[in-house]
């Protein structure tokens, strides 16, 4: 069955938050986009951009309307501009896709829960790892699982 990952990259690449969710419709997208602006690590967006889906429109209807977001906040739907979000989304679909699905949500929620950390530590997401520093990387590896990568 589909199951849709809702993600929220920077204009920089950083991944900011992703949910996972059984339909693609307004309510989910309502439910993402208020996770996300309500995280610490969030800054109120000048522009968010999103492919054409029609739920899109409404849900920042919704999230201006009980001012979740700022009036002055530009939705954009095209195509091509979140082309962020899709090379990002790349990496989780060169390792799901040799998987052949999982049994439950919940499995998959959890399994991409681990994706998404794992592909925070290149970035420089993680408190004790700098931006592309291997070795640092290695180590907090270790450090938490107790092996070496």
């Amino acid at each position: 069955m589909w199951k849709y990952l809702y993600r929220a990259v920077d204009s920089e690449g950083n991944t900011l938050d992703f949910m996972l969710s059984a339909k693609r419709d307004g309510k989910a997208a309502v439910r993402f986009f208020r996770k996300v602006l309500k995280a610490q690590h969030t800054q109120t967006p000048r522009v968010i951009n999103v492919d054409k889906n029609a739920a899109y429109p409404g849900a920042m209807e919704t999230l201006k309307g009980d001012e979740t977001i700022i009036e002055e906040t530009e939705l954009r739907q095209s195509k091509y501009l979140n082309n962020v979000i899709e090379q990002d989304h790349r990496n989780i679909k060169r390792i799901v896709k040799p998987m052949m699905g999982v049994k439950s949500f919940n499995s998959a929620r959890r399994t991409l829960n681990g994706i998404e950390a794992m592909n925070r530590l290149p970035k420089g997401q993680v408190k004790e790892v700098k931006q592309g520093d291997r070795v640092s990387q290695v180590k907090f590896i270790e450090s938490i699982f107790g092996i070496a990568a």
